[in-house]
């Protein structure tokens, strides 16, 4: 992997970070964990107990967005993202 590669992954994980923040009542219990493979990377959300709901939405709507625009970014990048909600 080369360090563009790295920028934009880490510039993924932020928008990740970002959007769970501005979705959840506590935003500093929220963590991102990334993992890297060759060609996919997985986002593992983890936030507060309390907050789990608001990330995944109503019938998991606000999750499936999340995983919509990790899509998007991925076809732009070339790249495979996906997104894990650990409680």
């Amino acid at each position: 992997m080369n360090d563009s590669d790295g920028n934009e992954s880490a510039s993924v994980k932020t928008l990740v970070e970002d959007i769970a923040r501005a979705l959840v009542d506590t935003p500093d219990g929220v963590t991102v964990n990334e993992i890297s493979g060759e060609h996919a990377t997985v986002f593992e959300l983890r936030v507060a107990t309390g907050d789990v709901g608001k990330v995944i939405g109503k019938q998991g709507r606000t999750a499936r967005s999340i995983r919509t625009l990790l899509g998007a970014v991925g076809t732009k990048l070339n790249r495979r993202f996906s997104l894990e909600i650990l409680e």
